[in-house]
């Protein structure tokens, strides 16, 4: 009984009742409801935002009144992609519709791409990377504006050819490696020490790595400064 019921509310939701005057509200009409709240939506993308798809009916059958829609994203997503969007269609302030339309949204922005297929350890190079146009849903999120922001970087996970840079696969280029033979500094405004020592762990210039002190035998952090030296506080 409880199933008989609930079918019965839904249809009278959905349809107007037998004889009760009528207006048609046309896909385009639809259409530019949805495409409008998109646009809105992507406002502040730094983007060529294109609405690509947004599959909406043909027309709808309302009751005559004033006719108010609200869209709904889904709470975390972001502009752009593939998605379904909520619209609620109300006529004088009732829920007359509650659809749901899925849209593809395109949006394009200035990336930094590979040139070529650049393999792990090689230090980018100017001419490895230039700036093109691609879609944010492609890359989630995660590339690069700017090609001094990759330069001089150390590849360190395979990035394919015409394919956006992402930073997290670029490191700095280790001035220290793991196993080399360094000189540890500790010093202060009246005296300065050094002691012979082994890097257990890579590191950039400013980078905090793990020193075997040869001396002591004891495993400290030190700063690395430069290809050869580290620093301790003292």
């Amino acid at each position: 009984m409880r199933i008989v019921t609930l079918i019965v509310l839904w249809c009278c939701l959905a349809l107007p009742a037998f004889g009760e005057p009528l207006q048609t509200i046309p896909e385009a009409k639809l259409r530019g409801v949805v495409q409008d709240f998109l646009l809105k939506k992507s406002q502040g993308i730094n983007a060529e935002v294109k609405v690509k798809k947004a599959v909406v009916p043909a027309e709808l059958k309302l009751p005559a009144g004033t006719v108010t829609y609200e869209v709904i994203a889904p709470e975390r997503w972001e502009g752009w992609g593939n998605t379904s969007l909520a619209v609620v269609i109300r006529v004088d302030d009732q829920v007359k519709r509650n659809l749901t339309v899925p849209v593809e949204v395109e949006a394009l922005t200035d990336m930094v791409i590979a040139n070529r297929t650049l393999e792990r350890g090689e230090v980018v190079q100017s001419s490895d990377v230039s700036v093109a146009k691609r879609d944010l849903a492609k890359v989630g999120g995660r590339f690069c504006r700017d090609v001094s922001e990759v330069v001089g970087l150390q590849v360190k996970s395979a990035i394919g050819g015409n394919s956006p840079m992402r930073r997290d696969y670029l490191e700095r280029v280790p001035l220290i490696k793991s196993g080399q033979m360094v000189t540890i500094v500790a010093e202060n405004a009246v005296v300065r020490i050094t002691a012979s020592g082994r890097a257990k762990t890579s590191g950039a210039a400013g980078d905090l790595i793990a020193v075997l002190n040869l001396s002591s035998q004891k495993e400290i952090a030190a700063r690395v400064v430069d290809s050869s030296t580290v620093q301790v506080d003292f």
